[in-house]
């Protein structure tokens, strides 16, 4: 049950994050999943580093905190993808 409460809740975290770094048309439905449970895991250690606590039962605040961690993560990738010519 907890397996596919996470594949919902990454590919809405997901597509979020696509929304808010402009990544949308590129990313379908399971690079959203991904990309939404890889921010929660990101987002979550980050947290833990800088001292603003974990979440261990679903929230608004581990939301907020995983869609974080997917912007980061697609912000990041999306620097090293650009092309240079």
């Amino acid at each position: 049950m907890y397996i596919l409460f996470w594949i919902i809740f990454g590919g809405f975290v997901g597509w979020i994050a696509s929304l808010l770094t402009g990544n949308d048309k590129e990313m379908g439905c399971i690079t959203n999943i991904a990309v939404g449970i890889a921010g929660a895991a990101i987002g979550s250690w980050l947290s833990v580093q800088l001292g603003l606590g974990t979440y261990r039962t679903f929230s608004l605040y581990g939301m907020f905190i995983a869609i974080i961690g997917s912007v980061l993560l697609l912000t990041i990738l999306n620097v090293f993808s650009q092309k240079r010519y």
